[in-house]
């Protein structure tokens, strides 16, 4: 019988221990000391009163966000909550949820508001020394609800929601962000001429949407903005594009050294001084890929040429033809045959019926930043040819 109290004993004690691991496992208090690490890096700073594990959920209280460089002016966040927390080996943690109190800010005649904050699939590094992909704190979606801000008692702006993914992939990342229902107010704009060229152009409400979409090859530090777009009803879209190499993680954590460098010498002008110079060195690591920026007309062009040749007694027709002799002329100046050739056309082809306008640059072979930044030092016309400029319209 002996025997078997005592397997009955164990097999108890095993389940206990069982059930209560979990809780002893996690320790919330070094999690969050791990979190404010990894966000440090960056210059944020994060505090917090007490950290409380309920199983597998992490309750941080009293927190508040600050800035390195901004000492003594915090921001009281209050509790974050974070869901499906498990210890990773190492040290590291990661938390299936995390989710933020909603904001509500008033302050001198303004109140900010943001609703739904929301972060899944965050892990925070065991050591954030910004060396691996496993040293940086990743997230797999942010998102938000509502955003607004309100003004004397009236909405200027209003935002429906946000939502960012980060993908990991082989040696880095693919990422996405989409801000929906953006609408901003402009009929408070106090400014008599810049109300007037509001209202004359439909802007005093701006309805649209932002994107963005690119992609990261950490080894490289290959960088692709496929998209940065801002796209609003009645006025256009407007879209960035950019591809350069050398952000490696090794650049990133040079650069924050040198910011931090530059933070703490109390002689601000010998400060900037360094840190021009830092900055100078970091750059000799970048290269240069290709750029565009894109704008897809939605008739902003003819109101703003209505309105422009308003103001000088013309019509928008003859205003836009003023457009094609002047800025040939001005263009002259600069000494580059080749782009001046082809601004002209394009800009001849988009103002006879306003679709789209592209500016290009895509060099045959990626070019260091730093040939680019003495080509405009001392040949600065030779800039369209160093980069590949191109301008088009209408394509």
């Amino acid at each position: 019988m002996k025997p078997m109290r005592n397997f009955h004993l164990m097999m108890a004690s095993t389940a206990f221990l069982t059930l209560a691991g979990p809780a002893l496992a996690l320790d919330g208090a070094d999690m969050m000391k791990k979190l404010s690490a990894a966000t440090n890096a960056g210059g944020t700073v994060i505090t917090f009163e007490k950290a409380e594990v309920d199983g597998d959920t992490v309750t941080a209280t009293g927190v508040q966000v600050g800035f390195a460089n901004l000492p003594g002016d915090t921001l009281k966040i209050g509790d974050l909550t974070f869901e499906g927390v498990e210890e990773k080996e190492g040290g590291a943690y990661y938390a299936k949820t995390l989710s933020f109190p909603d904001v509500d800010i008033s302050q001198e005649g303004g109140r900010f508001s943001a609703k739904e904050i929301l972060f899944t699939g965050l892990t925070i590094p065991a050591n954030a020394t910004g060396e691996t992909l496993d040293d940086i704190l990743l997230y797999e979606t942010a998102s938000t609800g509502p955003i607004a801000l309100n003004i004397k008692g009236k909405d200027v702006l209003a935002i429906e929601g946000v939502e960012a993914n980060m993908g990991r992939q082989d040696g880095g990342f693919a990422y996405d962000a989409n801000v929906a229902g953006f609408k901003a107010d402009l009929s408070q704009v106090e400014d008599a001429a810049a109300k007037e060229a509001i209202e004359k152009l439909g802007l005093t409400t701006l309805d649209g949407t932002m994107t963005m979409k690119g992609s990261w090859e950490v080894e490289s530090g290959k960088v692709v903005l496929d998209e940065y777009a801002f796209d609003f009803k009645n006025v256009g879209r407007l879209n960035f594009a950019v591809d350069f190499s050398g952000y490696t993680l090794g650049f990133i954590k040079s650069l924050q050294e040198a910011v931090k460098t530059a933070e703490a010498n109390p002689n601000k002008e010998e400060a900037n001084q360094a840190g021009g110079l830092a900055m100078m060195g970091l750059m000799q690591q970048l290269t240069f890929n290709s750029a565009s920026i894109r704008f897809d007309d939605a008739s902003i062009t003819k109101k703003a040429l209505d309105y422009a040749g308003a103001k000088q007694g013309v019509t928008g027709d003859e205003l836009a033809q003023s457009l094609k002799a002047l800025v040939p002329m001005m263009m002259a100046q600069l000494n580059m045959p080749e782009l001046q050739n082809q601004i002209s056309a394009a800009l001849n082809t988009y103002l006879d019926g306003p679709k789209s306008l592209t500016i290009s640059a895509a060099p045959e072979k990626p070019v260091p930043v730093p040939m680019i930044v003495g080509a405009a030092m001392g040949a600065p016309n030779t800039i369209p040819t160093v980069l590949g400029v191109k301008v088009s319209a209408n394509d």
